[in-house]
């Protein structure tokens, strides 16, 4: 039951979309971390359902309750456990198609696994469990920023629509997330057009650490851009992840893809072109690290599908409820998490790879 990421800064989430509650609990964090409880609200706002006219109407106040592990706002080195608790789940819209298998959910699935299943809104399977990643993400912020660590997301990509320009501060001025205003427009747009046509979008998250320092990254297994692809692919409806260039690197020359090195005022190892996307044998070499990751259409949608019962007969359904016609604008906060998880275990596994490492000046 892998439900915890990390091997130093462990989280352990728990909890179900239309349970009573769901919660996280925190294990490894260092004690006098400062802990902002509205910083952590600010970051569980930018995830809930029902901030905007492009997410879910269900309406979660998400409000987080610290039940342990932080006195005087500070961590004190014991486990940190977070709550929040369900206040508007409506599980009557899923009686009617409780022995149905829905296309694109993992009903089918978690049956063949586990031979039951909470049917209320997909139970584990929802992305309501990310609550616990975002929440605990604030305080893997916070350490990284002692180290000068800087880790952003934005809206790369909605259906057809992709960002033409760059302007940080553009991205939580919309309702998408979008670094490029314009296109923001757009996307807003298409998201208002397919729910009219009762169908859903995809889309891609970029995810940018600055100020990393190198030296990040376990080779062989936990390698720095296998860790972080293996915490964008457990967040529900990833589909594919690329590092640096990614797939664009296929067709490229390596007099092309390779990053030439120099040293600058400062006496630190640079490179002249980013192509490896900050990491280079699985280790940050003090680059910014730059991560994309593709979205699934949302899979609930209000037309008539396809599908099988639990007794294996041919049934049509018609999937009903509060759902997003998009999930790209709210995946964003949880990318954007699971990087910090990433860096922040990182960092302190490397804090422990050699006697009085300390992180280079960024």
């Amino acid at each position: 039951m892998a439900s915890t990421y990390g091997k130093f800064f462990r989280v352990t989430t728990w909890g179900e979309s239309h349970g009573p509650a769901l919660g996280a609990v925190l294990d490894g964090c260092p004690a006098g971390i400062e802990v902002d409880e509205a910083l952590i609200q600010h970051d569980l706002d930018r995830r809930r359902v029902g901030q905007s006219k492009v997410t879910s109407p269900r309406n979660e106040r998400d409000n987080v309750q610290i039940l342990s592990g932080v006195f005087e706002g500070r961590t004190t080195g014991a486990p940190i456990s977070l709550i929040t608790y369900n206040a508007d789940a409506d599980s009557t819209k899923y009686d009617s198609i409780r022995d149905l298998y829905r296309p694109g959910h993992a009903d089918y699935t978690y049956t063949a696994k586990w031979g039951h299943r909470d049917h209320r809104g997909g139970g584990r399977s929802s992305a309501r469990e990310t609550w616990g990643r975002v929440a605990t993400s604030s305080i893997a912020r916070a350490l990284l920023k002692q180290a000068g660590i800087d880790v952003y997301a934005f809206t790369k990509q909605i259906g057809t629509i992709v960002a033409e320009r760059f302007e940080r501060d553009a991205i939580e001025q919309n309702l998408v997330r979008c670094c490029d205003p314009e296109a923001a427009e757009r996307m807003v747009a298409a998201i208002d057009q397919i729910k009219i046509e009762k169908d859903s979008l995809g889309g891609i998250v970029e995810v940018r650490a600055e100020g990393v320092p190198p030296g990040l990254g376990e080779p062989i297994a936990d390698k720095l851009d296998a860790m972080i692809g293996q915490a964008m692919l457990s967040i529900p409806a990833t589909k594919g992840v690329e590092i640096g260039e990614g797939f664009k690197s296929a067709p490229m020359r390596g007099s092309q893809h390779n990053d030439d090195l120099y040293v600058d005022e400062s006496g630190r190892v640079r490179t002249r072109t980013n192509h490896a996307g900050g990491m280079v044998g699985g280790i940050s070499n003090g680059e910014t690290i730059v991560a994309r990751v593709a979205i699934k259409p949302t899979s609930s949608v209000s037309r008539i599908q396809e599908t099988v019962d639990i007794y294996g007969n041919p049934r049509e359904i018609l999937v009903e409820g509060r759902h997003d016609p998009c999930v790209v604008p709210r995946a964003v906060p949880v990318v954007e998490a699971m990087m910090l998880l990433v860096l922040a275990d990182l960092y302190l596994i490397n804090r422990m790879s050699r006697v009085a490492w300390e992180a280079p000046n960024a």
